[in-house]
């Protein structure tokens, strides 16, 4: 994975692996099935028409052994017309599928071990060489019964050349071969049909332990397939001559590629990932390095597939902004589990220690100097209480309770309680509300710690020259359905340039000198936990924009 599974990978999704089948659902001519497939017996007769073929030629007037009599020879000759009868007919039964395959070779070994024997008789007996064929004919019948009823031949073949022999014997008027040389060739007919028998079940079990490795590979391509498809890591693989022969999804997304057919070349939709394979071909890093491709960070590792460009090579992609992020989560959710279980040992003495210094900053005739230093502890105090807070969040995002919420009643009401908390006047805070949604499922306590952080935020950088600071909250509607709403939070400030606001929202990352730098994080980690996509905008000519889509 990654099934192949066939690259188009999806179609496996649901069941990349099938087992094997038993052996009593095999079709016919599979190991094991007691009955030859119509091509062997399709072979069978082109084997027959052959050997008829050669046996005209054989007793033909122009190639006749002189030493065969003129009534052998007419004997020869009617059999050779009886066969050759037989023979086309059987072709005409194949054709026609009647009777069974089973009786079709039944019928077709005997009567070609009798033909045989007769033609044997009429060429001199044994020793004529035509009884090699009655062997022939044993061996292909015990082949094609799957080495079922193989003595048996072996024992009619057996049978028919001592009957000629003593047939021969008795009313023969050329000396024949002796019984030694008819029962040597009744062994070899056994001998060959032991042999056939042994020789099919070494290819049977070849054939079904090639059928099962078959499977076992089909699978495994399935899986693979599967496997890749479904991976975050974008994949590609390319060969010597930079052309694509394996992708998946992840790697389309990462590269905002619609589709690409197997043997593009690598340039025509990425020459950015060329230029990165051609220098790391030259200088590899083993861990990989960072690549920008459009307006994302690629993390790019190549592995070589083979020692030659011929062998081509495998790209794993991966967001190196994501990367980066799930590593600041692994720290924050560490951070956040240590400082659960230790905020109350930290609380305890900075609740002491700030209750210290207001008793002491209400002692009368404190020297200017220690007033300073009080004012020092308190914002100090503040900042590491602020800290603890923020962080403690960080560890209860993931507690929500959702309600079914009106959008539009709910921002009037927050603005309210804004202006009265903040003391500002109604110009400083404005409303913008364009519709009304249907209601929204979100957690109304995780909304509002969102919009206060945005809104604060605002209140800090969005004066502009000797203005101060105007908030601006919309509700629009998101696309012609306006199905969801969109909540912006907007200000008049300065704005914030291209390289900072990629980073606004990465922890810790603050422009101030005081502030934890987790206002930002937090609220767009809990606005992920509710459904809704935070994102930032720069305003024309001067300001920023804050926007919350509702996705659910």
């Amino acid at each position: 994975m990654r099934r192949p599974m066939t690259n188009h990978p999806e179609s496996t999704a649901g069941h990349p692996i099938s087992a094997a089948r038993p052996d009593s659902t095999r079709q016919p001519g599979q190991p094991g099935h007691p009955h030859p497939t119509w091509i062997a017996l399709r072979w069978l007769f082109l084997f027959r028409l052959v050997v008829l073929i050669g046996l005209i030629l054989l007793f033909s007037p122009s190639a006749l052994d002189p030493l065969i009599t003129p009534a052998n020879a007419a004997l020869a000759w009617n059999v050779l017309i009886f066969y050759a009868i037989v023979v086309l007919l059987s072709g005409l039964n194949l054709y026609a599928r009647w009777p069974s395959r089973g009786s079709q070779v039944h019928l077709a070994i005997y009567i070609d071990i009798i033909a045989f024997t007769f033609l044997m008789y009429a060429a001199g007996g044994a020793a004529s060489g035509i009884g090699i064929l009655i062997g022939v004919t044993v061996a292909a019948g015990a082949l094609l019964m799957e080495g079922r009823l193989a003595l048996l031949f072996a024992s009619f073949a057996a049978l028919a050349v001592l009957t000629e022999q003593i047939y021969s014997d008795l009313y023969g008027h050329v000396a024949t071969a002796s019984y030694t040389q008819a029962g040597l060739l009744g062994a070899i007919f056994f001998a060959v049909a032991l042999l056939a028998h042994v020789l099919y079940r070494r290819v049977r079990e070849a054939e079904a332990m090639a059928a099962r490795r078959t499977v076992d590979i089909a699978n495994l391509t399935k899986l693979n397939a599967f496997i890749i498809a479904n991976l975050d890591t974008g994949i590609l693989v390319v060969d010597g001559e930079r052309h694509l022969r394996l992708k998946n999804k992840a790697a389309l997304e990462l590269l905002d590629v619609d589709a690409i057919k197997p043997g593009s070349s690598l340039v025509d939709f990425s020459p950015e990932v060329v230029e990165w394979l051609e220098t790391q071909v030259q200088n590899p890093a083993p861990e990989g390095t960072v690549m920008r491709v459009g307006e994302r960070e690629l993390r790019a590792t190549l592995k070589l597939l083979g020692d030659y460009r011929a062998s081509g090579a495998l790209i794993y992609l991966r967001d190196n902004q994501e990367l980066t992020r799930e590593a600041q989560q692994i720290k924050l959710a560490a951070l956040g589990t240590l400082t659960a279980s230790i905020a109350h040992n930290i609380r305890n003495p900075l609740s002491a220690i700030t209750h210290a210094s207001q008793l002491f900053a209400d002692g009368k005739d404190l020297p200017e100097d220690d007033r300073h230093l009080l004012d020092i502890i308190r914002r100090n105090s503040a900042r590491i209480d602020e800290t603890v807070r923020s962080v403690l969040q960080l560890s209860r995002r993931d507690r929500m309770d959702p309600v079914s919420i009106d959008a539009a009643l709910w921002i009037e009401e927050f603005a309210e309680e804004f202006r009265e908390t903040h003391r500002l006047a109604p110009d400083r805070l404005t409303l913008e509300i364009t519709f009304s949604p249907d209601p929204v499922e979100v957690d109304p306590r995780h909304l509002h710690q969102i919009v206060s952080n945005l809104c604060e935020n605002a209140l800090i950088h969005g004066g502009y020259g000797n203005e101060p600071p105007r908030i601006k909250i919309r509700l629009l509607p998101i696309g012609e359905t306006a199905d969801q709403p969109l909540i912006e939070i907007a200000d008049e400030g300065p704005g914030i340039d291209a390289k900072t606001a990629r980073d606004i929202f990465n922890p810790f990352f603050t422009t101030k000198t005081s502030g934890t730098g987790l206002g930002l994080y937090i609220a767009r980690e809990l606005a992920e936990t509710n459904g809704i996509h935070l994102t930032y905008e720069r305003a024309d000519p001067h300001g920023s924009r804050f926007r919350l889509h509702f996705t659910r």
